[in-house]
């Protein structure tokens, strides 16, 4: 890597200039979509590369798709090699050719400037339904690829400006909305088109020759940011070890994912050998989802903030064995690996949190939960509801998880009551955080929150992808692990009935369906928490008076409006006894035995 020959100043306005570009891709996406799941859940991401498929810049998106649109792309380039002209435009979302998993639909549109090829423009966007033997297309006991949806190897959508008409007529033949997904293809090309306009304005005020010096200039930055950032974090070898709670197929089969994280000098490796074999439920990952959580992981711990692109990779390796969970092969299912990905950054986490203590919160939520609801209206309409939830952060080295807020390897939010209610036969009864739940720990893992949506259709479909019902979120350093997740279902008349954590139904009319998500796990010994903290949460519900003296050994005045000081450390020493450890857990999944009356 040699220095850049230009001013400075000049690189630092081009490069903001272009990461602009990708940030209003993702607001024209925003604006411009028409499904919930885009406007609302926010599941899509958008990026800029070069005229050889190098990412430049990720909007401020999904950091789940890090490794993900470059592949992609790569996989377009492959196959259109030397036959790609102005005014084309590409899509795919076949997990076997460059994909992840079938409702992400990427679009990429070459950028030519005088006859040259200097950039593409890319989109990836979640669309509600891709067909399937499932409305919303994300069923978690699907077997093979076949049963997920429509396939979509890389082609070309429009020939040099002429819209492929036998493409979209095939697709929108095999979805259920085929209005939303027409709409928000449109909202990812509309992206597309912003950022050729600006794109093009760039190359006429700055030349296409310096503007492809830029670009490769900022590659360079990039890598010698992240090699800088890697060099500051520790040598050495840290491995760990998290899981699945199954398939939903081979129900109480628990699912391995192991990495081992090796770092020397300036450059870093994540070996993901020894997690489990592919699985027959829909839970199994590609390599460049895989490279996603890897990258997520150890962004999370780099002090400064290094742009997302591909010259940030170059000091990263990813091995993930053919045939397994992380590196599926055909005719492996994959509708439902955004559980196995967040799982993947939790072991991710547990093995930088070796490395770099205070920099890695203990596990999340194991989000994301997914709920698609399908049926017809009275016109026999058809309508989907899709939401993706997830809630809640394990405790930090410095502070409590965070209550409410998606896992970081998403940036997703969630849908509004009222929105949902407005465009689905829904009525929402509740949107609560949940107390007793957060990881008891010196920082308290965040809270989950607790959702009832109840059905005032006649029929529909309902099926749920969720997951850390059996094995939960850990803590680590002595931090108590977070509250499992829950499903609820209440039959007209009848009495709430426990459901698995991954099941596909039937719902009728008055029919009540309660989620829970999973809470965060603690940070450090839950006996070391400020008395004061605890207070606090017993007096906002987080935790209750009971669990205060069981779980943190806080004991609180008899008006419940101060702690009694000489009574906690009492406890307190009673209980450090009680539990009898010879040393602090590095990382707990089950609750320690307590003495505690």
């Amino acid at each position: 890597m040699s220095a850049p020959s230009f001013d400075p100043f000049e690189f630092e306005l081009f490069r903001n200039s272009l990461l602009s570009v990708a940030d209003e891709m993702a607001l024209t996406v925003h604006r411009t979509t028409y499904s919930t799941v885009l406007r609302d859940n926010l599941d899509y991401s958008t990026a800029f590369f070069d005229g050889q498929g190098r990412m430049i810049a990720q909007g401020f998106s999904l950091p789940s798709h890090l490794g993900s649109i470059p592949t992609a792309l790569g996989a377009v380039i492959e196959r259109f090699k030397g036959d790609i002209h102005p005014g084309d435009v590409y899509a795919l979302n076949d997990p076997f050719h460059g994909g992840m998993h079938l409702p992400d639909i990427f679009i990429f549109k070459p950028i030519f400037v005088d006859g040259e090829l200097v950039a593409f423009a890319g989109t990836i966007s979640h669309h509600t339904d891709v067909g399937g033997r499932v409305a919303g297309s994300n069923a978690p006991d699907s077997i093979e690829i076949y049963q997920e949806g429509v396939r979509i190897a890389p082609i070309r959508i429009y020939d040099k400006g002429a819209r492929n008409e036998t493409f979209f007529e095939m697709l929108l033949m095999n979805v259920r909305v085929p209005e939303m997904v027409a709409g928000d293809i449109r909202a990812q090309l509309s992206a597309c088109h912003v950022a050729e306009v600006a794109f093009i304005d760039l190359c006429r005020s700055y030349g296409v020759e310096k503007v492809k010096l830029l670009g490769e200039a900022m590659l360079d930055h990039s890598e010698r940011m992240t090699r800088a950032e890697i060099a500051k974090l520790p040598d050495g070898v840290f491995a760990f070890e998290d899981y699945l709670d199954d398939d939903g197929i081979d129900v109480g089969k628990p699912i391995a994912l192991k990495v081992t994280v090796t770092k020397t000098g300036d450059r870093i490796l994540f070996d993901w050998t020894g997690s489990s074999p592919q699985v027959r439920g829909a839970l199994n990952c590609t390599l460049s989802f895989t490279k996603s959580a890897a990258y997520c992981g150890l962004f999370s711990v780099m002090e400064n903030r290094v742009p997302n692109n591909d010259g940030a990779f170059r000091a990263i390796d990813v091995i993930a064995p053919l045939g397994t969970i992380t590196n599926c092969v055909h005719p492996a299912s994959v509708a439902a690996r955004g559980l196995t990905g967040f799982r993947m950054v939790d072991t991710v986490f547990g093995a930088l949190a070796q490395m770099v203590p205070g920099k890695v919160t203990a596990a999340g939520d194991g989000g994301n939960t997914n709920i698609s609801i399908g049926g017809y209206d009275a016109d026999r309409k058809p309508y989907i509801f899709c939401d993706f939830t997830c809630c809640a952060w394990g405790g930090r080295a410095f502070a409590d998880g965070i209550d409410g807020n998606s896992h970081m390897f998403a940036n997703m939010a969630g849908q509004s009551s009222e929105v949902i209610e407005a465009e689905n036969p829904l009525f929402v009864e509740c949107y609560e955080l949940v107390g007793d739940r957060g990881g008891a720990g010196k920082f308290r893992g965040g809270a989950p929150y607790r959702r009832a949506y109840r059905f005032l259709g006649n029929e529909a479909v309902i099926s749920i992808r969720s997951d850390r019902r059996d094995i939960r979120p850990y803590g680590l350093y002595g931090g108590y692990p977070g509250g499992v997740s829950m499903n609820y279902l209440t039959r007209t008349g009848g009495a709430p009935e426990v459901y698995p954590a991954k099941f596909y139904g039937q719902l009728r009319h008055g029919d009540l369906f309660v989620h829970e998500t999973a809470a965060g796990g603690g940070w450090g010994d839950p006996l070391e928490r400020d008395p004061e903290h605890v207070l606090r949460d017993v007096r906002n519900e987080f935790v209750s008076a009971g669990n205060a003296g069981k779980l943190y050994g806080v004991v609180l005045a008899t008006d419940g409006r101060s702690v009694d000081a000489v009574a906690t450390q009492a406890l307190r020493v009673r209980l450090r006894k009680a539990r009898a450890w010879q040393d602090t857990p590095y990382a707990l999944r089950e609750m320690p035995a307590l003495a505690a009356e």
